[in-house]
């Protein structure tokens, strides 16, 4: 049982950037997704979060606008579209999986973590 997060790089302020979360062994389908951040030194923290069904969709405040997160439960992928990147945004991106069907900012909420993908962004 594993997620597999991948679509990060080196980009330049401006511009966008898709991660994807795949998840093997485990449908994720009844269960709510995350994406956390954690810049270097830092504390990891949340970004974006979407319950089972993909209806109910929260971001912190320093990505509204600019993130969005989606999933596919057919494809038991989750994504993270990050528009207008900024230099703030470099950080190792992790995805979860909840432990219920909606979930939101706190990391106990979530049981299953990937190994992070590494989004840089150049001013």
């Amino acid at each position: 049982v594993q997620l597999q997060a991948s679509g990060g790089g080196l980009v330049q302020a401006g511009d966008s950037l898709t991660l994807s979360c795949v998840a093997s062994g485990r449908s994720i389908s009844n269960y709510g997704m995350g994406w956390f951040r954690q810049a270097p030194g830092k504390e990891r923290t949340p970004v974006a979060s979407i319950d089972w069904s993909g209806e109910f969709r929260y971001y912190v405040d320093s990505v509204k606008g600019r993130f969005t997160i989606s999933r596919d439960n057919v494809k038991n992928t989750v994504y993270l579209q990050m528009n207008s990147l900024k230099p703030e945004d470099t950080a190792v991106y992790y995805c979860a999986n909840g432990r219920s069907r909606r979930t939101r900012f706190r990391t106990n909420e979530y049981d299953l973590w990937g190994q992070g993908t590494q989004v840089t962004v150049s001013s």
